[in-house]
């Protein structure tokens, strides 16, 4: 049993080299960062516009609950703060990621 796996380590050590080549170039890799960059700014528009929307959906939800009686909403409400919250930390966080 314990030459079986030297035997098996032996394989894969002798293998591991061809694994490598398998796996993407640095042009590759600044192939991608340039579409992230080009693309980054509409998409963070994009996502900025959806979280606006959903926003404005869930201080509604927040209002009309609110108006019903139901006055025990301070899980939606921080729900909701923590959301918006999210979502404008993200944006920063990528663009310092990826140095935009």
């Amino acid at each position: 049993m314990r030459s079986f796996k030297r035997f098996v380590f032996l394989c894969l050590s002798l293998l591991l080299p061809f694994f490598g080549y398998g796996q993407p170039g640095i042009s590759d890799f600044y192939q991608a960062s340039s579409e992230v960059r080009r693309w980054y700014f509409s998409l963070s528009d994009l996502v900025l516009v959806l979280g606006a929307i959903a926003g404005l959906l869930g201080g509604l939800r927040v209002y009309t609950n609110w108006q019903s009686g139901k006055h025990h909403i301070d899980a939606q409400v921080m729900a909701w703060f923590f959301s918006c919250l999210f979502l404008a930390l993200v944006g920063t966080f990528l663009r310092g990621l990826f140095g935009l």
